[in-house]
């Protein structure tokens, strides 16, 4: 930091930001101490003191290896939904096939898809990817996403889940991921503020006789294994209160191999399910 810098960092933890935040707005608004910058700044930690989350205020996030371009018309990516990539890697890696088929459902910011096309790109594996979303907001952050990483293998749809996905793809694809919406709208409520200014589409499900916030899960997992290759897989997020439905509805769509994992805090949070 530069001389100025320590002394903005103090104001801004006087004006109410944890010294964690005031140091990141001061290394993004002034990373070269340019007193024209400090304008800006302020503006800056006054959106966050109204609650307005960091993400969206800097306008990128890291996500796994990408630095992912954010703002309010997506969700922010999580450390669970890194989780989700991490798991991904490894059941491509038992499929062993050289050259997948991947569609990211619910694709938001791109995160996922995107972050998978990268790691694969790394390893050299040529993989391709449908990145589905309703919303035609969301998909423009992931296009602009994945021309800033220059991750050209991805073609992007508006879809509510699987009903406007070319249908020569039946079959054909190896691994859908998807961080669809799972709370209940009771339950927004009680969880954290910060989730007020995140697209309430990307969060909220209806309620289903199996769960709360369960029906876009329940679609994705009954339609699923149609599109999938005959040893095709599933891994989806879901809420910790949601294991018995994610797990009783994969049965009942005919998986075969079914498992849901914990996340790093011991929650259940990512279904396995394979063909």
């Amino acid at each position: 930091m530069t001389d100025v810098n320590p002394l903005l960092v103090t104001e801004l933890i006087a004006a109410g930001l944890s010294r964690r935040e005031a140091r990141w707005l001061v290394e993004e608004f002034m990373p070269g101490g340019d007193h024209e910058a400090i304008g800006a700044l302020r503006r800056a930690a006054q959106r966050r003191l109204d609650g307005e989350p960091l993400q969206y205020i800097i306008g990128h996030w890291p996500f796994r290896s990408l630095d992912l371009d954010l703002d309010a018309r997506v969700l922010i990516p999580r450390p669970e939904t890194e989780e989700l990539v991490g798991v991904a890697l490894v059941e491509l890696a038992k499929s062993g096939v050289a050259a997948p088929s991947i569609v990211d459902l619910g694709c938001g910011s791109g995160a996922i898809g995107l972050a998978l096309l990268q790691e694969l790109r790394e390893r050299g594996i040529r993989a391709t990817l449908v990145a589905v979303d309703e919303s035609l907001d969301a998909l423009a952050v992931a296009k602009r996403n994945a021309l800033k990483h220059q991750l050209h293998a991805v073609s992007f749809v508006q879809s509510s889940w699987f009903d406007s996905l070319d249908g020569s793809l039946r079959g054909h694809i190896d691994l859908i991921v998807s961080n669809p919406p799972y709370v209940g709208a009771d339950e927004l409520a009680s969880l954290d503020p910060v989730l007020r200014h995140e697209p309430r589409g990307a969060l909220v499900a209806e309620d289903t006789q199996a769960a709360i916030g369960f029906s876009d899960l329940e679609v994705i997992i009954a339609e699923a294994g149609r599109w999938l290759t005959e040893d095709g897989v599933l891994i989806c997020e879901h809420g910790d209160m949601q294991r018995e439905a994610v797990m009783r509805a994969a049965d009942a769509a005919g998986f075969d191999v079914v498992v849901d994992l914990d996340d790093m805090a011991g929650r259940a949070r990512i279904l396995v399910a394979r063909r």
